[in-house]
């Protein structure tokens, strides 16, 4: 059995910008075919613009809300929302305030940097950084 904490999850910067905290994921746990962080963007910020080609995402807001762009859609999101990222979508969640933000992503395969392409800004998020 595997249980891991938060509290004792060490945080660090994906490519897109994010400071994520590793609950299960390839790097601590044996996982196989997903993995469990939670993001936080700070008040004013925004993720890169990005895409995965092979990695399904969910984002679930724990706190806070947000401007969620996918592929030029664009919509406010808050507490409570789950979010699908198909493979392939580019994307971008901008943080308006006026508290931060913080998301519980769930990505299967596993997240991975390599699976990270970064894009130009989106029209959800383009200027406010």
């Amino acid at each position: 059995m595997i249980v891991r904490n938060l509290s004792i999850a060490e945080p660090f910067h994906t490519k897109d910008g994010s400071i994520i905290r590793s609950l299960l994921d390839l790097s601590c746990a044996p996982v196989q075919a997903q993995s469990l962080a939670e993001a936080t963007l700070p008040v004013g910020m925004a993720t890169t613009r990005h895409r995965h080609p092979v990695t399904e995402e969910l984002y679930y807001i724990i706190q806070g809300g947000g401007v969620l762009e996918i592929d030029g859609e664009i919509q406010t999101v808050a507490v409570g929302d789950a979010c699908l990222i198909p493979p392939g979508k580019s994307h971008q969640i901008y943080n308006p305030g006026p508290a931060e933000l913080k998301i519980l992503c769930c990505c299967a395969p596993p997240y991975s940097h390599e699976d990270t392409v970064l894009l130009e800004d989106g029209p959800a998020v383009a200027g406010r950084r």
